[in-house]
């Protein structure tokens, strides 16, 4: 399982990968999802949610620049799709409408702002 030219020797990444695979046939996919679940409660616990939030930045910007303006939109447009048929047209015009409240209270936040 050792690379060429690594003479018998397997790398960190390597190792962790197949213990990983072990892992995951010992659990199942059930249970290997779970298993990350409670990483990433962990995770959250010990860095706080605004870890997430700029790893997720980091990762969209990351994303964008690999696909491009219009793959990037596209991307966007499927994930809408998607939401829309997992949720139906009264959930997906309901989120619509919820989107467009957050709207209006923002507005108002930053015109009451202006006034102080």
């Amino acid at each position: 399982m050792a690379e060429k030219g690594h003479k018998g020797e397997m790398t960190v990444r390597e190792a962790g990968k197949m213990g990983g695979e072990v892992r995951k046939e010992q659990l199942g996919p059930e249970g290997y999802s779970e298993l990350g679940k409670k990483g990433g409660e962990t995770v959250a616990r010990e860095r706080g949610s605004e870890f997430y939030s700029e790893i997720g930045k980091e990762g969209g910007e990351a994303r964008k620049r690999e696909l491009g303006p219009e793959g990037y939109k596209e991307l966007g447009h499927l994930g809408g799709e998607a939401r829309k048929e997992e949720l139906g047209p009264e959930g997906y015009a309901a989120l619509g409408h919820k989107g467009g409240q957050r709207v209006k209270e923002l507005i108002a936040e930053g015109k009451a702002s202006e006034k102080e």
